[in-house]
């Protein structure tokens, strides 16, 4: 959990921000999954929440206590706690009009990723825990996901069990295993 002590004043982030967006940067390319073409899964941390406050706290030129504690509050429970694995799910299709009708077209998307570690069951997230990003005509081109993993998961992916990801949508399939890097990663976020 980010604390308002563990972030920079607006003066010391614009002072370190080059070197801080660096190492963010190089952070989240062990962090980012690709599901086929179009669909993304940005699993995030603590340090990536860090970065997203203090940009948030830059561009709004937020300073104020209780701002800040908003900011925080919006953006804590995407860090995952050691027994998950929390991820932004984006969807990205560049032309508009074909963004438009594939979004209409991938309601419930969300509910249809899943990751599984080894042969044990799969995972399904729990998605949008802050508030609800479709409607029955449409989805959201980014949803919050959350990979509750058991004891036996965790254990699995700890003792470097692969580990897949993928989308079973009528409208949208895709499945991959993590790279090492990514994997290594993620590891590290359990308890």
């Amino acid at each position: 959990m980010l604390r308002r002590e563990d972030l920079y004043s607006l003066e010391e982030y614009a002072r370190i921000r080059p070197e801080f967006r660096a190492k963010v940067m190089a952070h989240k390319k062990n962090r980012v999954v690709a599901l086929g073409p179009n669909v993304t899964l940005h699993f995030e941390d603590k340090l990536t929440m860090h970065y997203q406050v203090q940009e948030m706290l830059r561009l709004e030129r937020i300073f104020e206590p209780e701002l800040v504690q908003e900011e925080l509050d919006v953006y804590n429970p995407l860090i995952p706690d050691g027994s998950n694995w929390k991820a932004t799910l984006m969807i990205e299709f560049p032309d508009v009009e074909e963004r438009k009708r594939r979004l209409a077209e991938l309601v419930g998307i969300e509910q249809a990723v899943w990751l599984a570690i080894d042969d044990l069951p799969k995972i399904t997230p729990i998605a949008n825990e802050d508030l609800e990003r479709s409607t029955p005509a449409k989805t959201s081109s980014v949803h919050f996901l959350r990979f509750e993993l058991s004891d036996a998961a965790k254990t699995a992916a700890k003792a470097g069990a692969p580990i897949r990801v993928g989308i079973d949508h009528p409208g949208y399939r895709a499945e991959t295993v993590l790279p090492e890097n990514v994997r290594a990663s993620l590891i590290a976020d359990l308890s």
